[in-house]
């Protein structure tokens, strides 16, 4: 098989630790070329801390010309389910990714983790153990002193190894026996305290039905799985830094693998406001709290997909804060910068009226409707330009008028002149007032001399506000985001109940927002700048006859502002 060269990188300077660490093993000729994995547990949905891993171990491996594995590690059945699978596979290939062959799995490996447990038991390395998870927890003490010694652990081989055949056949209860390996008890990581390898569970697996009873835990297959697949690199979080002694001795105790795998830590992701605990997640979908696990609220994949991010959008977030050693918090206002970024280059912009209030323009002949050509994107000229009808009837935005101005108020008000965006300059002549004093309608009058792109009216003005045609607006419904969490760091307090510090203002449905026709041709998951007002795509659930729009990001971070 022929190998292409690895990239070379711009500038050793600006290497990170693991592209130095990947280039010298090319280097040096240890590796010809490189695989990384990227290894699931199908018990969720990913979110966006996995994103930084997959861009991370599928962008390591294209860099240097080599492949990645898509390996689910489901060696926990009561959790596991083939819909996260489903899920999972969606999420990288939408990233932009694609895995070498066919997906594997650590159920594929079963029986080779069974063999070499068995050579584990037989040279003396392993024993089965009938103490209570909680007798193991109690002996296994803390690291500042050694820890006790199980009664079990001088048992024969031969004993250990038909304990172990009975355990597999489905002899003994659940939880009642566990196959532990023999390392140092009185080691100060306690990982290394005579870790569990298999324990018994009675669940069926989504792969393998009721053929196995027994499990390996993580730690027993995940190195071995690294290993058979011929892994070079097995790049995971830093929470994983102290199994990294059991992960090579476990490799040490079986025949030499060519290549060897090597565990390399890097700092997982940590997002102000956000929980990136899949099982906090799941608290949140099963107790209601958001719709599901695909909520444009949650920082799933899925969720951040139907809100409108763009997979460019979050492999650039993953690049901007790069690879580091030591764990930190990234602000979240990073990776809404970056999808406003993005969207900015590529969101055409519409006109859309979030709180509306009518406008009449009394010197405009009534019945008549006027095709203005507006521009699509000013970032992006060669998109052109559509035509937007114009009548006498407009809606504008609620706060686009105020009666009584501020100095530097430069939008509409009483006797004030102010721009329709791709129209005419107006004058705001008169306010109607409903029977509860509410401002129902506003009576202008336009300058017909004024018409953008065609102004002869020698005047100057220095607002210009959106609006939309009433007689032709779409009615959509329009859901606003807001941030998930009102504390910074929702996990981070043991004392504090997470759900606790939940936003009650994450979600406002707006259901009375006027929109210009050409949004009637939206399909689901399109995404734009409603001007002024902020990015937003096409819901999933929207049809013909329900449009709803969810809120992508704020034009600005108007969060940042508030809570200053």
């Amino acid at each position: 098989m022929n190998h292409p060269e690895p990239t070379p990188s711009p500038s050793a300077a600006s290497l990170n630790f693991l592209e130095e660490i990947v280039e010298a093993d090319l280097r040096s000729g240890k590796h010809r070329s490189i695989l990384t994995r990227f290894p699931p547990e199908p018990n969720g949905y990913l979110h966006i801390g996995h994103a930084k891993s997959i861009c991370l171990n599928f962008g390591l491996a294209q860099q240097y010309g080599g492949k990645t594995n898509l390996r689910f590690d489901d060696t926990n059945p009561a959790t596991e389910d083939v819909e996260y699978v489903d899920s999972i596979q969606a999420d990288i290939r939408w990233l932009g990714f694609e895995w070498e062959g066919e997906p594997k799995y650590a159920s594929d490996y079963f029986q080779q983790l069974y063999d070499w447990a068995v050579y584990y038991i037989k040279t003396g390395r392993a024993y089965v153990d009938d103490s209570s998870k909680e007798e193991i927890a109690r002996m296994r003490g803390i690291p500042t002193e050694p820890g006790i010694e199980s009664p079990y652990r001088t048992r024969s081989a031969e004993e250990n190894l038909e304990l172990f055949e009975q355990m597999k056949a489905g002899a003994f209860p659940e939880g009642s026996r566990v196959l532990r390996a023999k390392l140092d008890m009185a080691s100060p990581n306690m990982h290394l305290r005579d870790p569990i390898m298999y324990r018994i569970k009675y669940a069926r697996h989504h792969r393998t039905g009721d053929q196995w009873c027994i499990y390996p835990t993580y730690d027993w297959a995940h190195g071995q799985s690294d290993a058979i697949e011929g892994i070079t690199h097995s790049v995971c979080t830093l929470e994983f830094e102290v199994h990294r002694p059991l992960y090579e001795w476990f490799l040490d105790q079986l025949p030499p693998f060519d290549p060897r795998p090597r565990q390399i830590e890097f700092a997982r992701l940590n997002l102000s406001y956000t929980v990136m605990s899949k099982r906090r997640l799941l608290q949140l979908v099963n107790e209601r709290y958001v719709s599901g696990w695909d909520d444009p609220r949650m920082p799933t994949i899925s969720g951040l997909r139907r809100r409108g991010y763009t997979p460019e959008a979050i492999r650039a977030f993953a690049d901007r804060i790069g690879v580091a050693r030591r764990e930190n918090v990234i602000d979240l206002a990073l990776l809404e910068f970056s999808i406003r970024e993005d969207l900015n280059k590529r969101a055409p912009r519409v006109m859309a009226v979030l709180d509306p209030v009518r406008l009449v323009l009394t010197t405009y002949p009534e019945g008549e409707t006027e095709w203005l050509e507006i521009e699509n994107n000013p970032e992006q000229p060669e998109t052109g330009s559509r035509q937007v009808p114009f009548t006498r009837e407009l809606w504008i935005e609620r706060d686009d008028f105020m009666e009584q101005p501020p100095k530097g108020y430069f939008r509409l008000s009483p006797g004030a002149e102010v721009r329709l965006k791709g129209a005419y300059i107006i004058r705001c002549d008169e306010v109607i007032r409903d029977a509860e004093g509410r401002i129902a309608e506003l009576r202008c009058s336009h300058d017909p001399h004024s018409r953008s792109g065609a102004d002869t009216s020698g005047k100057k003005v220095k607002g210009t506000i959106h609006w939309v045609s009433a007689a032709q607006a779409l009615t959509v419904e329009v859901r606003l985001y807001d941030r998930l969490f009102l504390d910074p760091d929702p996990a981070g307090s043991k004392d504090v109940d997470f759900r606790t510090l939940l936003n009650p203002d994450s979600l406002r449905v707006l259901g009375q927002v006027y929109v210009e026709p050409s949004l009637a041709e939206a399909q689901a998951m399109d995404t734009f700048q409603f001007i002024r007002k902020g990015y937003f795509c096409a819901d999933p659930d929207s049809s013909p006859e329900r449009l709803v729009f969810n809120q992508t990001v704020t034009l600005k971070d108007d969060w940042a502002k508030a809570n200053r």
